[in-house]
């Protein structure tokens, strides 16, 4: 797996976690999934994304999800 695919598969298993806890747990959690969809505009405009620095650092090799 290549960082960027890494780095959608989070996102994507982060915003489908808070979906299910705002749902069953409490309404507060939608605005952690709101600050996931932020996180990824701000990392699509910017290039700075917190979560590719950590997976880079694992060791995850780098590559283009969408060849």
């Amino acid at each position: 797996m290549t960082l960027d695919r890494a780095v959608l598969m989070f996102a994507g298993f982060m915003i489908l976690l808070t979906l299910a806890l705002g749902t069953w747990v409490s309404g507060w959690w939608y605005l952690f999934t709101a600050f996931i969809g932020v996180n990824m505009m701000q990392s699509a405009v910017t290039g700075f994304c917190p979560a590719a620095i950590i997976f880079k650092k694992l060791g995850i090799k780098s590559g283009t999800a969408f060849d």
